[in-house]
């Protein structure tokens, strides 16, 4: 019999790569692995994947009562089934997990895609954040395996309790297409310059108001918009009414092989997160892991890893001034040297043979030996 391993995470299992390549991983490592998530209303039909999936249907989509529930659920799905390892992604399903690791006396992992206490939603709302920090503060010392997405957040969850934390980025695997679509099948301009910011958390501080605020001051240039979050039907609002219909465009969540053809279509991917709190200022997005392995040249915001990451790679521009009409000069500066863009093509290429998911896999043999 293979060992079993159970994955928890609160989203819909649609969109989450990290998670994904991690069960495709311990299925190579020799478990059985079931990932378990939540459903919701919109949630489309998963694709065929080498693994198990479960998920919950629950009464409430966001809230108290929403979180409430999702951990009570969780905890019973945890509860009945057979399980010898369990792994809990990020701290909203760290509780029950926690709690079956030591009844059924299981082994547990917990991987911490953020500094979550510190996240926007939880720092303008202190008494949730106090509730989530008590959760944090009790079950996290207790841990024998934590890892998380780069060195800064390592460094900051060691220095608050003391105990070592791998690293296991969220960089992208090697990127081996098939055909890619042209710009007409995929429904994007043939005559324009193409800015993509792609993402599955396009929320506030994420840069999108940032990067659909200079489009009015940009010539020739249109943004595309692949992804969803919080922001973005206000976005879409604004949009409306500044009359940017043209030039800013939204195609929503797409499958990872279809957003990978539009992000390699674009002149330039946008990662322009606002260091306005210390989980964004010491955030690695992997879109940016994506542009590179697409050959787009990035143009970011300059917190702390990705801008070390462009820079060190030489693969794009680190912006400091995001007035819009600042915003749009630089941008626009960028996109009319074509022998710079071009240069910046050829470096990403080669950084992709650095920086990708088959060697960050070395780390995580370390933490998931085979077994069987």
């Amino acid at each position: 019999m293979k060992q079993k391993a159970i994955v928890s995470v609160i989203n819909d299992l649609s969109t989450d790569q990290r998670v994904h390549k991690i069960c495709c991983f311990l299925v190579e490592q020799g478990y059985d692995v079931l990932l378990i998530g939540r459903r919701k209303r919109d949630s489309a039909d998963l694709p065929e994947r080498i693994y198990r999936t479960h998920r919950m249907k629950l009464l409430f989509e966001k809230g108290p009562l929403f979180y409430a529930f999702f951990n009570l659920r969780l905890y019973f799905q945890l509860l009945f089934r057979k399980a010898d390892l369990l792994v809990s992604n990020d701290l909203d399903t760290l509780l029950p997990n926690y709690l079956i690791s030591r009844l059924k006396k299981v082994r547990l992992t917990y991987d911490s895609h953020e500094y979550f206490t510190e996240v926007p939603e939880l720092l303008h709302r202190p008494k949730v954040r106090t509730m989530w920090l008590r959760i944090e503060r009790f079950v996290f010392p207790k841990l024998k395996t934590v890892y998380t997405v780069n060195d800064s957040i390592a460094r900051l969850y060691e220095e608050r309790y003391g105990i070592p934390l791998k690293v296991v980025r969220n960089v992208s695997p090697l990127w081996k297409p098939g055909s890619i679509p042209d710009k007409r099948t995929l429904g994007i301009p043939e005559d324009k310059s193409l800015l993509i910011m792609q993402g599955a958390g396009l929320n506030i501080d994420r840069g999108v108001e940032e990067a659909i605020a200079m489009m009015p001051f940009l010539d020739n240039a249109v943004l595309l918009i692949v992804g969803d979050g919080d922001i973005i039907p206000d976005m879409k609002v604004k949009v409306e009414q500044e009359k940017l219909s043209d030039r800013v465009l939204f195609f929503g969540k797409r499958p990872y092989a279809e957003l990978m053809c539009f992000t390699f279509h674009a002149d330039l991917g946008l990662s322009f997160d606002q260091p306005t709190n210390p989980n964004y200022l010491y955030s690695l997005p992997n879109k940016v892991f994506d542009y590179m392995h697409a050959g787009t040249p990035v143009a970011c915001s300059n917190v702390v890893e990705v801008a070390a990451l462009v820079t060190r790679h030489q693969i794009g521009l680190v912006i400091a001034d995001f007035q819009p009409e600042a915003l749009a000069k630089t941008i626009g500066m960028l996109l009319n040297d074509k022998t710079e863009l071009e240069r910046m093509k050829d470096r990403c290429k080669v950084a992709a043979q650095i920086e990708n998911w088959e060697k960050e896999t070395e780390v995580l043999a370390q933490i998931y030996p085979k077994v069987g």
